[in-house]
């Protein structure tokens, strides 16, 4: 067959076609808004919220060493005065 002929242009629509719907059904990964999302499914998916929390993380390991600090300076403080 000539590639002109009625079949040939046929099978390349059948093949453009097939691979549009493909596309379209299994989803392509994006970047909006510095998320990368994986498929056009996102929009129908739960929201999750996270608490904001404290910027510092060791907050509660930075206090007792301060706490730690303090007691150890009134030690000395009390080793010094007679």
């Amino acid at each position: 067959m000539k590639p002109g002929s009625i079949p040939h242009i046929a099978s390349r629509w059948l093949c453009g076609s097939l691979l549009v719907v493909s596309m379209a059904a299994t989803g392509c990964q994006v970047d909006i808004g510095g998320q990368t999302l994986p498929s056009p499914h996102y929009l129908s998916d739960d929201i999750q919220y996270f608490a904001p929390g404290p910027e510092f993380m060791l907050a509660r390991e930075a206090a007792a060493m301060q706490k730690y600090q303090a007691e150890k300076e009134l030690q000395t403080d009390d080793r010094r005065q007679p």
